[in-house]
């Protein structure tokens, strides 16, 4: 489809409802082609050829380049929006929430989901690494915990990119055994997000 968004996407995935809901946000007209996990997509030569890591989600924008890890797609989507923080200092949080989930909270919340939840016979298989992803989870926790009982959202005074990536993994995070309730001021956060008036859940998918 010439001139518009595609998204090549796994529905469950957070890292996929990221640009999902940052595109439902700004109003932003895409086209979804769903990967299925283990079907060989992501290394076919035509896959391989667009993104060498073959991974989703990947963007092709409406001039054909494409856009590879997720926050790097919000931050392309967001250019110019409200969802990037014009004051300096209050986009360079943004930038440092966005590398905090990259490096502290997506590889243990979103790996441990991804076994405890998503991945058949997970469970048993990665009995032994349990305890260390809560430990990591937790410590990823309370740091967005300690923010967020000081301001309504993450970076400076407004909903940013760094919340919809955050929101991504922590709204499902009960999936992977962590207990939101020890966070009161996440849970609030929560709620926030999800009450956006163009707030979309991770189930969702533009229209055909």
């Amino acid at each position: 489809m010439t001139g518009t968004y595609t998204l090549y996407s796994m529905q469950a995935s957070g890292n996929c409802y990221k640009p999902r809901l940052a595109m439902h946000e700004l109003g932003i007209p895409f086209r979804i082609v769903e990967v299925v996990k283990g079907a060989g997509q992501t290394t076919a030569p035509e896959f391989l050829s667009l993104n060498p890591n073959a991974q989703v989600p990947l963007l092709i924008l409406p001039d054909g380049r494409p856009l590879s890890e997720s926050n790097a797609m919000l931050l392309h989507l967001a250019e110019g929006s409200a969802l990037v923080p014009e004051d300096p200092y209050d986009r360079a949080l943004c930038w440092q929430w966005l590398f905090f989930e990259q490096y502290s909270h997506e590889p243990v919340i979103a790996v441990a989901r991804n076994w405890l939840h998503l991945t058949p016979g997970g469970r048993a298989a990665m009995a032994h690494r349990i305890e260390e992803w809560q430990t990591r989870g937790h410590k990823a926790l309370t740091v967005m915990e300690r923010r967020l009982e000081q301001a309504d959202f993450l970076a400076g005074s407004g909903f940013s990119v760094a919340d919809i990536a955050l929101y991504a993994y922590t709204h499902v995070a009960g999936d992977a055994d962590y207990d939101l309730g020890l966070y009161p001021a996440i849970r609030a956060w929560l709620a926030r997000v999800a009450a956006r008036p163009r707030h979309v859940g991770l189930e969702w998918r533009p229209a055909a």
